[in-house]
């Protein structure tokens, strides 16, 4: 099964090396030297990593056979994407990888049946599961410890305690003054 584990940012210096943006929670697994990774668009892999290295709070790599910036540069926004064993794992028990969760049912805590997980959207401050409804609208629910309580891959269904107006418009709104 593929998987999608970076974005090729911008180009970095002179010699052929760019930014990525993370995709996944194992870079040092999926984005180490020596990594044969496919590409989206195909036409520009694969690619094979010769040099990793963090500078400034940024993952940057250098690919076989790129050796300067205009190489560096038609690389920009090509996804990387690793073979992985649908069979495997992430080391933490409280990690997921994306097919695990697609196609959830996603229930309240209360049994109230919400949707079906169809999408998650990596986002820098946190993951937000795009779950379809019965009626075909969508809510995004924020996959956080508060809010998505469980997730049973046994019974394939995540159990969230959602706040007041995130799956319904009954939003219970606090006034700011004190009532006299």
């Amino acid at each position: 099964m593929q998987l999608v584990v970076a974005r090729i940012g911008r180009a970095h210096g002179i010699k052929g090396e760019v930014t990525v943006e993370v995709r996944t929670d194992e870079p040092e697994l999926r984005l180490a030297p020596g990594a044969v990774l496919a590409t989206d668009p195909a036409s520009t892999g694969p690619l094979t990593i010769e040099t990793g290295r963090v500078h400034s709070g940024r993952l940057l790599l250098r690919f076989e056979g790129v050796e300067d910036r205009t190489g560096a540069e038609a690389l920009r926004n090509t996804l990387l994407i690793a073979e992985v064993d649908p069979e495997e794992l992430p080391e933490d028990e409280d990690e997921y990888y994306d097919h695990q969760l697609i196609d959830l049912d996603v229930v309240t805590v209360d049994g109230t049946e919400v949707g079906r997980i169809t999408e998650i959207s990596h986002l820098p401050s946190q993951d937000l599961f795009i779950v379809e409804r019965a009626d075909g609208s969508e809510v995004m629910i924020p996959f956080v410890e508060e809010i998505v309580t469980e997730i049973d891959l046994t019974e394939q269904k995540a159990v969230i305690a959602p706040p007041p107006g995130l799956i319904d418009d009954r939003a219970e709104i606090a006034s700011a003054r004190e009532e006299s």
